[in-house]
């Protein structure tokens, strides 16, 4: 069978794989594999203390390599950087998306809220699967979904700046890769894995429309001149990705925040910044790694986040609109007949909504949408909230806080949705209307 790409299938493993660490493709055959016993540790990429990476020449019935021990082995790494490769990406196509803004812009928030959603959203109303592709990955995503929407102390004022910690350029988000005298620091991506279920339309073809998705989050001060270097590569991901996300906080706007003071509190007025500048040296970097010329335009979408929307909406002068998906009947999802009742997202929805947060923004920071259609062709804009509305400035601390409890994400699915119906056609189901004739 041949994948969306061109790639042709062998044996249910892709012809070529990219590694979700340090983006060099290579072929399933080279893959590494890591070993078991405890006594072979001692890696030459990654140290000391790492197990050995190999290549097999012995298996067990099972298909398992045997380590020097004679050790079963179940875990796979990159050949060019020796990072562990979970084994969906021979098996599905992968899917980039890379998520930038500002630092305290809301992206960690936005990540745990959107991937929280999509756990349940996916599955029940797009017949879409959702999980996790290694545990080990997203375990700090986890983490932050936990703090979110299971926190022991859900019926207390939290203040939202302690929910969830600052991403920082260094730590456990990022692996250390040695060539020779040479140490490399790469992103740990958060990574999923999509198919279609049963009752999906294209349920036939889900080889060729399952993806392995990687999420990268970067700190906004990742996009500081000088921070990308061949020893910290930290946003060539985004030269990969098929859908760019930025994230704009407009409660770091002067011109938005003088009509949400009231809302926000005075704890977090000190944060003030240009974001533009994020932006536009993202694209610098997009255009070098991807060879376009300064006056070239990006084909991949670019979906420009607002957050906090619950403190600022009311500019708009609309009510918040509802979700952008709609139970359709046999028939009516694209140009497929479906036996059963199934979601399909709106897709004019959402446009509408775009061109209204476009207008607010070329009211109060029109500088935004220069940047962002000055740099792709195709640029849409979201507003999103990842605690919803029910948000309360504390009265001792003036912070911004909310009770777990009562977190109630409004539109954050809407970006990654959106994404997928222009990125994987065929996998989220979009609603068809006929063309007037």
């Amino acid at each position: 069978m041949v994948g969306k790409n061109g790639q042709r299938r062998r044996g249910g493993l892709l012809n070529r794989i990219t590694c979700p660490h340090c983006w060099e493709h290579f072929a399933p055959e080279k893959s590494l594999w890591i070993s078991e016993h405890q006594d072979l540790l001692g890696d030459q990429r990654l140290g000391p203390e790492q197990q050995q990476r190999f290549l097999p020449t012995r298996f067990t019935v099972a298909g398992e390599a045997l380590d020097a021990k004679g050790f079963p082995c179940q875990h796979l790494a990159c050949p060019h950087c020796h990072l562990g490769v979970p084994r969906p990406f021979l098996e599905m196509e992968s899917l980039f998306l890379s998520v930038f803004g500002a630092p305290a812009s809301g992206k960690s928030y936005l990540l745990a809220a959107m991937t929280w959603q999509l756990r349940k959203v996916l599955p029940l109303d797009f017949a879409v699967s959702f999980a996790d592709a290694d545990p080990m990955f997203n375990r700090v995503l986890n983490q932050y979904e936990e703090s979110l929407f299971s926190n022991s102390q859900g019926e207390e004022f939290v203040p939202l700046a302690k929910l969830i910690r600052k991403t920082e350029e260094q730590g456990e988000m990022y692996d250390m890769v040695s060539y020779g005298t040479q140490v490399v620091s790469y992103p740990r991506p958060f990574v999923f894995g999509m198919q279609p279920q049963p009752g999906h339309p294209n349920a036939g073809k889900a080889s060729g429309l399952s993806r392995v998705v990687c999420l990268y989050d970067n700190a906004g001060e990742s996009f500081q001149p000088g921070k990308d270097t061949v020893s910290n590569p930290v946003t060539r991901h985004m030269a990969q990705s098929r859908t760019l996300f930025f994230v704009f906080d407009p409660t770091q706007d002067s011109r938005f925040r003088k009509h949400c003071d009231s809302r926000l509190g005075s704890a977090s007025a000190a944060r003030m910044s240009r974001q533009e500048p994020i932006l536009q040296e993202a694209a610098a970097r997009i255009r070098r790694h991807c060879n376009l010329k300064h006056t070239e335009r990006h084909t991949r979408p670019l979906i420009v986040i607002l957050t906090k929307c619950d403190v600022w909406w009311q500019l708009t002068g609309e009510d918040p609109p509802p979700e952008p998906w709609k139970q359709v009947p046999a028939g009516q999802v694209g140009e497929k007949r479906v036996d059963a009742p199934l979601a399909a997202l709106d897709t004019d929805a959402v446009e509408r909504s775009s061109q209204i947060v476009r207008e607010l923004l070329i009211s109060q920071c029109p500088e935004i949408v220069t940047a962002a259609e000055g740099f792709a062709t195709q640029v849409t804009y979201i507003a999103v909230s990842a605690v919803g509305w029910e948000t309360h400035v504390d009265s001792s601390s003036g912070m911004l806080s909310i009770r777990p409890e009562d977190t109630a994400p409004h539109w954050v699915t809407v970006p990654y949705l959106y994404a997928l119906c222009r990125s994987v056609p065929g996998l989220i189901p979009s609603i068809y209307r006929k063309k007037q004739a």
